[in-house]
Order: structure tokens, then sequence, then C-alpha cells
């Protein structure tokens, strides 16, 4: 699963940029560029994954991830429809000196982080309201309602970390670590043996354990659940198959580890998700 390296377009006389993608537009494969991205979800569902973070997406979420943090958004199914509001912009768009007024320090600390964030519910819609002024504004009023959007960004509780000090920079992510990816998203629904990945990274098993561990700041088993447990929420929301079937068919072999694996991710039961999924 190559990086790919995405060039941001902007239009002539726009310093950064603002836009809307629906399918097929909507779909990216495992990409990262140097700007800072807004995404505000506005149709669909399906899976998420920035950094070292693995989760699912619906309509309405709010992600912003730091300038060359790798990510993709993956729709449930090839027929259902994606679409998305997209705001790119440079890290030193405001150049260094601006942002160092104190009344802007808390922008400063958001595009300096090198993380992915989602926004909670009691700001998504404030930021939403925002977005969709910038995509009509003109000349300096943008840059002002940017501005705006940002600050809303760093309120006290406005959004949970999701990434875990993942290592991101301007460079290509490691040859190794991808080729690990796209063994995992070919096999993760299938049993996977530490010897079998170790093998893809042409390593031995203790080397890769510490390899994988220092890149991407978890173990490469609690990465396999993360895919796993993502897995089976998108069928506990998007199907009536029983849970037990649910089970074996996101990798499990054993309904008490699936369970207890669920709950450790989840913080309920598997039942319990479904039923919340259903009344939201």
């Amino acid at each position: 699963m190559k990086t790919l390296i995405q060039k941001i377009h902007l239009e002539e006389q726009q310093s950064f940029a603002c836009r809307s993608y629906k399918t097929p537009e909507f779909e990216t494969n495992w990409h990262k560029h140097e700007e800072c991205e807004l995404i505000i979800i506005t149709e669909g569902h399906g899976s998420v994954m920035m950094g070292d973070f693995v989760g699912e997406y619906k309509t309405g979420d709010v992600y912003f991830m730091a300038g060359n943090l790798p990510h993709w958004f993956k729709k449930q199914h090839h027929k259902m429809t994606g679409a998305a509001l997209v705001l790119h912009f440079h890290p030193h768009l405001f150049g260094n000196e601006f942002l160092q007024l104190p009344e802007l320090k808390n922008i400063l600390q958001l595009v300096k982080r090198n993380d992915g964030i989602q926004l909670q519910k009691k700001i998504k819609k404030e930021v939403t309201t925002l977005f969709g002024e910038i995509m009509l504004a003109k000349g300096y009023q943008r840059l002002l309602l940017l501005l705006q959007c940002l600050q809303k960004l760093t309120l006290p509780g406005a959004a949970n970390t999701l990434t875990q000090n993942f290592e991101s920079s301007a460079s290509n992510i490691n040859p190794a670590i991808e080729k690990i990816n796209e063994f995992s998203f070919k096999r993760y629904l299938t049993p996977i043996t530490l010897q079998q990945v170790a093998d893809v990274a042409s390593m031995s098993i203790p080397t890769f354990c510490r390899f994988f561990k220092k890149n991407i700041k978890k173990s490469y088993f609690d990465f396999l659940q993360d895919l796993r447990i993502s897995h089976a929420c998108k069928m506990l929301t998007n199907t009536d198959k029983p849970v037990m079937e649910i089970c074996y068919e996101s990798g499990y072999n054993s309904w008490a580890h699936f369970s207890k694996q669920f709950k450790h991710v989840k913080q309920m039961t598997p039942s319990h998700y479904r039923k919340i999924m259903s009344e939201a």
C-alpha cells in the first residue's frame, strides 16, 4: 500500500483550497500532503485510517489532520455514494510571526501538531456553518473565516485526539511499513501469525515487533485488533446478521476473545453498540 504524495491545487487568487467532493472524486487511496486538512463527511459511511488510527466514519463526522499525516477514507461498499467538504491549507499560510501573537497561540499549537483529531458534537455544527460561509466568501473574508474556524477547533473539549504521536514527515513512509499495511488490509479477516507478517517485512519476529511498535506506537496485534473491530462495527451498524456470525466474519474464531476485545476498544458489548447505532 504505497503512500501517494498528493499535490493540492489552488485556484488563482486563493491561498487555500476549499472544495466539495463526491463519488468518484471522494474516494482516496492511502495518501498524504503537506497541507493540513479539515474534512466534513456529508454523505456515506465506512472506514477511516489516519496514521496509526483505524475506525469508522459516518455522515456528519468532522476531522482535522496535520500536514503529512497519511490517511484514507474508504466507503462501506463501492456502490455507496461518498461525499465530503474538504479544506486544505499549508501550515505556514499565516507566517510564523503572525501566529506568534498572544491571541493566536492556540491556533499556532493546532497547526504545529502532528496528529489527527475528531470534532465533538457540540462544535461540529458551528464548524460546518463556518465551512459553508468560507465556500461562498471572497477576498480577505475567506482568511478571517478560516481563522474563526480554526479557533473553534482549539476550544476546550472540542475534539478527541485519534492518533498516538504518529511519526509523519515530508519524506516517504518506510517501505517496510507500506508492505506490512498492504498485507494487513488484504488478510486481516483471516488468521495471521507474527511469523507471516515478519516474513513480509523481511525481519525476525523480535526485530519486527520492535520495528512496528517504534513506528506505529502500538503492537501489531493491537493494530490488527483495530482493523477487525472496525469491520465488526460496520457490520453491526449496516447489517442484521447475528452478533455471533459477525464475530467469525471479523477474523475471530472465539466468541470470548471477540467479546473481550470489542469491550476493550468500544467500552461496551457488541449488542449494546448495535442498539446505540440503531437509535442514532
